[in-house]
């Protein structure tokens, strides 16, 4: 996969989320900076714990007991800081989207060949990522497909709001350079890079997490760099200008990059 956190209800109505205490603060007032920091370094061991356990055991199997005792805190501690299993989750899954690289942070080398160039680089670069660190990576894949429609939706604001791997400023870069429509609304376009790739990227991770679970990637290597670079050219056609259609400000859109460079 943040404050401000609306509170997610269980069906029965009664709220198992609620936000957390900004750092330091005591509900009768305020602690000293030093028990402020040692709350802050508590929590995030609570959270780097939490996101082992779900990564490894997924959100049904993951017991709260374990988590507070793997942490060194008490069960109480863990339900004080994020309220419900829900809300660890939802802070584990934050912290998850948050360690990703975002669109934009892709070598100079790579944005200069443009828009589509860039998403063929994150989707190639996926396995050598999900190798050093594949933790996040179960997260977040779990918080799209494992979670109850509640926190489902906490995720959905969550990432509307905080924008993680900053789509919305990579979609404006591919505007900027003609490569990608500007007669359609940004945020369509935002969600539609975001859902596309996401599940592109889904199906290259639980291949190498969970093999077979996605069967059409479930192929030798150079059959999937086929399929992401398909995959890139059907995006490509999604959502880039119509030919000679005047990009941003009645420019001519920039010439897509030599297929050797993509």
């Amino acid at each position: 996969m943040t404050n401000g956190q609306s509170t997610v209800r269980a069906r029965a109505g009664q709220p198992v989320l609620a936000p957390a205490a900004a750092p330091g603060q005591a509900r009768g007032g305020w602690r000293p900076a030093r028990a402020a920091g040692r709350q802050r370094a508590k929590r995030e061991r609570i959270i780097a714990v939490a996101m082992e356990h779900f990564a490894s055991r997924g959100y049904e199997g993951t017991r709260a007991d374990e988590i507070a005792a793997a942490a060194g805190v008490s069960k109480g501690a863990v339900f004080g800081y994020f309220g419900s299993k829900a809300g660890l989750f939802l802070a584990a899954y934050q912290a998850a989207t948050r360690s990703f690289s975002r669109y934009l942070d892709a070598p100079p080398e790579v944005l200069s060949q443009g828009f589509f160039a860039t998403i063929r680089y994150w989707l190639d670069a996926t396995p050598h990522m999900i190798g050093e660190d594949w933790v996040p990576y179960r997260v977040a894949l779990i918080g799209g497909y494992c979670t109850d429609l509640a926190l489902k939706r906490e995720i959905t604001r969550y990432m509307q709001r905080e924008d993680p791997y900053g789509t919305r400023d990579f979609v404006r870069f591919g505007v900027e350079r003609g490569e990608v429509r500007c007669d359609i609304e940004l945020d369509l376009i935002v969600s539609a890079v975001d859902w596309m790739v996401e599940r592109c990227q889904d199906a290259i991770v639980t291949e190498e997490l969970d093999p077979g679970l996605f069967g059409y990637f479930s192929q030798s290597a150079e059959l999937r760099e086929r399929r992401v670079r398909q995959f890139v050219e059907l995006l490509r056609s999604a959502i880039s200008p119509p030919p000679g259609a005047p990009g941003p400000g009645g420019r001519e859109p920039s010439p897509p990059a030599p297929e050797g460079a993509r």
